[in-house]
């Protein structure tokens, strides 16, 4: 019985290698035809802004170049397991390493540590470059490839509950207790239905509550409205809860996500789905360390046999029925469907459970 989980160092470095040149010359490859076919789409709409110019073809290859590399990273790595255990399979490398005594785990353990770097860069590829360049794309998209304006720091429309009421400011300018509203309406409802409905030109935040001015109050039940000069309500709604956190969870990294995360908790806001998306961003670039167990089945049995295409099929169709499964999760976990912990990692731990089930059932 071998207790030693790596082959010997020679064996290791040959299939790291082989994998890892592999998985690069299929992201290059898979980057360079995706981007050409999204310039292509994307093109016209750029330089259909006056002013723009070839420079800005290229700073918008820039800036989705990456989302395409994080992304479809996973993907070749997975088109680089079945090249590279087809070709060790027809050189007949793999019946050579299991003759001379090592175990399937053994001849994969190589390619799962190799698969293990490429998650951590990965990881560290999507925080540094990736989610900064989606923020700056998405803020150029917003404005269809015009000139990006520079933020104001004004709010409109901000709606913000407590208890049973509802307040309502038309703008609001200003950040902590600087908070100003300005077209202020507040809903007051009792019984389950509205009672009163309180109307004021300006509203500042003043010793723990909502000092409001020029204040009509309308009566519903009775019909009557009556003016009053100032009043104060809201006592116990914080002036961040006025500040709309847009998040996008694509544009943040791991930690900037989780700090905008304990920021909409205290606001009162649900996070359900933004959590879903904070463990996905591990969970994510781990998927690479799948699909060398996902893509074994290519590796093992005699290539003249005639089943190699068939066992090549087999692992890319696991392997893209583990991302069918993780998108379709993530987006029930968008949905509240499912926890925000199971939807980031039930495909993950479901399919390394399926991957290592049929490796020990056909080769051990």
């Amino acid at each position: 019985m071998q207790l030693q989980f790596f082959p010997s160092r020679q064996i290791g470095l040959y299939m790291a290698k082989l994998f890892l040149v592999r998985t690069v010359a299929v992201l290059l490859m898979l980057v360079l035809i995706l981007q050409a076919l999204d310039l292509l789409g994307e093109s016209g709409k750029i330089l259909a802004v006056a002013g723009n110019s070839e420079a800005d073809l290229w700073r918008y290859v820039g800036m989705r170049a990456p989302q395409i590399i994080a992304r479809f990273l996973p993907f070749s790595v997975l088109l680089a397991t079945l090249i590279t255990f087809a070709t060790l399979s027809q050189n007949s490398e793999v019946v050579a390493m299991k003759a001379a005594g090592l175990s399937a785990h053994q001849i994969l353990a190589p390619m799962i540590l190799t698969s293990l770097l490429v998650a951590a860069v990965s990881f560290g590829f999507t925080e540094r470059i990736v989610a900064p360049a989606t923020a700056k794309l998405k803020a150029w998209q917003d404005v269809e490839y015009a000139k990006v304006p520079a933020e104001s720091g004004t709010r409109t429309n901000i709606w913000v509950r407590e208890g049973r009421d509802l307040v309502q400011a038309r703008i609001v300018s200003g950040h902590g207790e600087k908070t100003l509203l300005q077209d202020v309406r507040v809903y007051q409802r009792q019984n389950g239905t509205l009672s009163h409905v309180i109307r004021a030109d300006k509203g500042s935040f003043v010793d723990g509550a909502w000092r409001l001015e020029n204040v009509r109050i309308f009566d519903v039940i009775a019909a009557s409205q009556k003016r009053l000069p100032e009043l104060v309500v809201g006592r116990g709604i914080e002036p961040d809860r006025f500040n709309p956190l847009k998040i996008n969870a694509d544009a943040l990294g791991f930690f900037p996500l989780q700090g905008a995360i304990d920021d909409m908790k205290v606001a009162g806001k649900r996070t359900d789905s933004f959590e879903g998306n904070l463990w996905h961003k591990i969970s994510g670039p781990l998927s690479a360390l799948l699909m060398p167990l996902l893509g074994a089945v290519a590796a093992f049995g005699l290539a003249r046999s005639g089943a190699l295409f068939l066992r090549a099929v087999i692992g890319m169709a696991l392997g893209f029925a583990y991302f069918v499964a993780d998108n379709f999760a993530l987006a029930m976990g968008n949905l509240g469907a499912y926890p925000p912990f199971i939807a980031a990692w039930a495909p993950f731990l479901l399919f390394l459970l399926i991957g290592e089930t049929v490796l020990v059932r056909t080769e051990e």
